[in-house]
């Protein structure tokens, strides 16, 4: 009888294992990423995403204003493109300067990009491109 009793538990354990080691795959995988996307594919977007994009000005106020540091995005590499007004509260990076590449969380609501409070990073600019002539 203890014998038969080993054997259920040792099943159930590696069971529970079994379906845990299936959960962390999958949330690794595909459940924990939020989409990112350029400010061209904002309109019509619901829910959070990361905005990847060029900052363009006027760069205006402070992240942790009442109103925010204030800013455009445009793709990258298209300085011409429609800016997306982004709307950040939070801890701003030393790098942080128009003209450069960020990744910023949060919503896109009513023509405006709602940022989660912290998540903005600047993209340091590659030191191994070649010089323009």
């Amino acid at each position: 009888m203890a014998r038969n009793t080993r054997s259920v538990r040792l099943v159930l354990a590696l069971s529970v294992a079994g379906v845990l080691a299936v959960f962390l795959v999958y949330v690794s995988i595909a459940g924990g990423r939020t989409p990112q996307v350029s400010p061209s594919q904002l309109k019509g977007r619901h829910g959070n995403v990361s905005l990847v994009g060029q900052v363009v000005g006027p760069v205006r106020g402070q992240g942790y204003s009442r109103s925010g540091l204030r800013f455009g995005a445009v793709d990258i590499g298209k300085n011409a493109g429609m800016a997306v007004p982004v709307v950040y509260h939070g801890t701003v990076p030393d790098l942080f300067k128009v003209g450069r590449h960020i990744v910023v969380d949060g919503t896109y609501r009513h023509g405006v990009f709602v940022a989660k409070h912290d998540t903005l990073v600047t993209k340091c600019p590659s030191k191994y491109t070649p010089k323009k002539s």
